[in-house]
């Protein structure tokens, strides 16, 4: 007997205001706008059910229905401010389109991750049998050789000392969350609002499609990948 797939909702979260980058989720990228590359990668993962766009911003809504998505609400003003966390933004969405076993939060400032980085992120979390999978890129400073300092100014280790040894190549390696997405059973994130959870996993994504856009800096070096990219692919 064969279980049916489960349903995945894909989320993505592009509200009008942006204070560092204004129009940020429709400035084209590479000839697109911004929002278009999540939605792509979401409309060609096997592992996606449905790909809604939460937004607040009608040009918003109408880049992402251009570009494939639906975009079946406009988001309340109140989850639409600097202060709306993003666990209350999934959640309204999940309210609004119900009915999936699990969610990936996508957020348009990641528009190097792909398809299959998706596919594989949802094939190890099944495989593991876990509540979530989350991408993740390996930290290039180790937190074991980091230090706090009290009033005066003293350094101290902000861990104890690592039992394997204190030299570079000893240190374990470890992760930083990169936004690029988050997947979730449905029933744990609602019953728990976070997005990592004990039972999640990181799926590890290369640092050339770990780029997250915040200011005009990040989206030239994210064009320059894509340039680079399409170069490698050319030849």
């Amino acid at each position: 007997m064969t279980h049916a797939a489960p349903s995945v909702l894909a989320v993505i979260t592009a509200r009008g205001g942006s204070k560092d980058l204004p129009g940020k989720n429709i400035r084209h990228l590479a000839g697109r706008p911004l929002i278009a590359w999540s939605i792509e990668a979401a409309l060609g993962a096997s592992c996606i059910s449905r790909v809604i766009v939460s937004t607040d911003a009608p040009e918003i809504a109408e880049a992402a229905l251009a570009a494939g998505a639906e975009v079946p609400f406009l988001r309340p003003a109140d989850l639409a401010t600097d202060g709306a966390g993003s666990a209350d933004v999934v959640a309204h969405a999940l309210g609004q389109c119900p009915g999936h076993d699990v969610f990936v939060l996508l957020q348009p400032t990641s528009p190097l991750r792909n398809a299959d980085d998706l596919d594989q992120a949802f094939g190890r979390m099944q495989a593991a049998g876990a509540d979530g999978c989350v991408s993740v890129s390996e930290a290039e400073q180790s937190p074991w050789l980091m230090y706090v300092t009290d009033g005066p100014g003293f350094l101290n280790s902000l861990l104890p000392p690592w039992p394997g040894g204190m030299r570079r190549q000893d240190l374990p390696p470890v992760y930083l969350l990169n936004g690029a997405f988050y997947f979730m059973r449905t029933d744990v994130f609602l019953r728990d609002r976070k997005f990592v959870t004990p039972r999640c996993i990181g799926h590890q994504l290369p640092q050339s499609r770990a780029v997250d856009i915040d200011t005009l800096a990040d989206f030239e070096r994210a064009e320059a990948r894509l340039a680079t990219m399409h170069q490698g692919a050319a030849q």
